[in-house]
């Protein structure tokens, strides 16, 4: 067994032979150089736990070569001699460690949790699933389930304070998580424990948009212009959620049959879902690919692609900031109509843009429409479609959901006249493509 003081020297001097061969320092105990029968050098650390009965294992420091020199491999020895003095085991630490940053980083665990837990336990695990890539992975990205602290899980919801209903069923969807990993043994402890602050309960909402606010609403889209404008104004025109209409891609829409088909992987309770779309929704829908393709003469929507974009290859994001141009934008519409005497000054009462689709749904009841078909409209799971009725009533409402979206255009037709002279989207041809 070779041994002499490791330096650049040395290490330098060293030359394959045909055979595996060391060399040991002789200040370090446990320091050493190997060198392959190729030539590749690399710094190790050799050491016993448990005495001299225990087994040598052997701990690869790394090749030779930046950052591993002589001096930073020596320095690395001592800090893993130290470990070993402590009674911790350096491969096994390291083993952990790599587990952690793979197996337990917390993007990646989501699968984990999804697959052995929300799939079997969890009736909306995909809509969960999403939440928590969507909202605690923003946060947390990849860091190691064990090193989540309390202090983590408070600055998750303290982004979502203005979303009280998305605050509270994260909270829900990540204590189970956490409680889960523990249960597992893969936590000594969740963040979430006893003593943790729920967020708020949140009032249930019955906030619609009076005719004159839809009027205002849709007249403000127009002020914003693409994405967020058109966005907006098909919320109105479909009664679709938000997340689904900023996901919508070209291959989900068919112009010849007017209509949009929601894959069951974008839907919240998981089951396709089409859209009759109005001639209003299309008129907006060719506005944006009539932008997007300027040159051609007739209107064709393109193949595949998200319709709600700014990058080309990830949804449209920033609602929160959306929503606070579009109130600006419907403030600045009254002052301007109070200024010229246009009509009785009045504010806008607070509103969400997710209080679009209780708008629709209420507007639908009032033009006549079954519950049951405004039901199927917004493709709820729920009331008329639970239960006995779920298991035995197949009928798609497609017709009817047609007419009623057709009746609803009708509806924002009447009502929007006044400003059809400001109704068309001025889009950024660069961000449409």
């Amino acid at each position: 067994m070779a041994t002499g003081k490791i330096s650049k020297r040395t290490v330098d001097a060293l030359i394959p032979n045909g055979t595996k061969q060391f060399l040991w320092d002789t200040d370090l105990r446990g320091f050493g150089v190997q060198v392959t029968p190729t030539g590749a050098k690399s710094y190790v650390y050799q050491y016993r736990t448990g005495g001299r009965e225990a087994p040598k294992r052997r701990y690869t420091i790394g090749r030779h070569g930046s950052p591993w020199t002589p001096t930073t491999a020596r320095e690395e020895c001592e800090r893993l001699a130290l470990m070993v003095g402590q009674g911790i085991d350096p491969a096994l630490s390291e083993r952990e460690r790599r587990r952690q940053a793979v197996d337990l980083a917390f993007t990646s665990y989501i699968e984990t949790f999804a697959d052995g837990y929300l799939k079997a336990h969890w009736k909306h695990w995909r809509e969960a699933e999403r939440l928590l890539r969507r909202e605690p992975a923003k946060v947390l990205k990849s860091k190691p389930l064990p090193t989540i602290t309390r202090a983590d899980i408070v600055a998750i919801l303290d982004k979502l304070a203005d979303r009280p209903a998305v605050a509270r069923a994260a909270y829900a969807v990540l204590r189970k998580m956490f409680a889960w990993a523990e249960g597992r043994g893969e936590i000594d402890r969740s963040p979430i424990g006893r003593g943790f602050p729920a967020p708020r309960i949140v009032a249930a909402r019955d906030r619609t948009l009076d005719d004159e606010e839809i009027a205002l609403a849709w007249k403000a889209a127009g002020k914003l212009g693409y994405p967020f404008g058109p966005a907006y104004r098909l919320l109105f025109t479909t009664g679709a959620r938000r997340e689904e209409v900023s996901g919508m891609d070209w291959a989900e829409l068919d112009r010849d049959d007017k209509e949009w088909t929601l894959p069951p992987h974008r839907a919240k309770n998981s089951q396709a879902h089409i859209v009759p779309l109005s001639n209003l929704a299309v008129e907006i829908l060719d506005a944006i690919a009539m932008t997007a393709a300027a040159d051609d003469v007739e209107v064709s929507w393109p193949k595949s692609g998200l319709v709600f974009t700014t990058s080309g290859e990830t949804p449209v994001s920033g609602h929160s900031k959306a929503k606070k141009r579009l109130d600006a934008a419907m403030a600045a519409l009254l002052a301007k109509r109070a200024e010229t005497g246009g009509g009785p000054v009045r504010t806008i009462p607070p509103w969400r843009t997710h209080d679009i689709r209780r708008t629709v749904a209420t507007g639908l009841q009032r033009l006549g429409v079954r519950f049951e078909v405004t039901e199927a409209v917004l493709n709820h799971v729920s009331g008329a479609k639970s239960g006995i009725a779920g298991v035995y009533q197949r009928h798609n409402w497609k017709d009817e959901k047609r007419t009623a979206l057709s009746a609803w255009a009708t509806h924002l037709g009447r009502i929007l006249r006044p400003a059809q002279d400001d109704n068309v989207v001025q889009l950024n041809r660069s961000s449409a493509s």
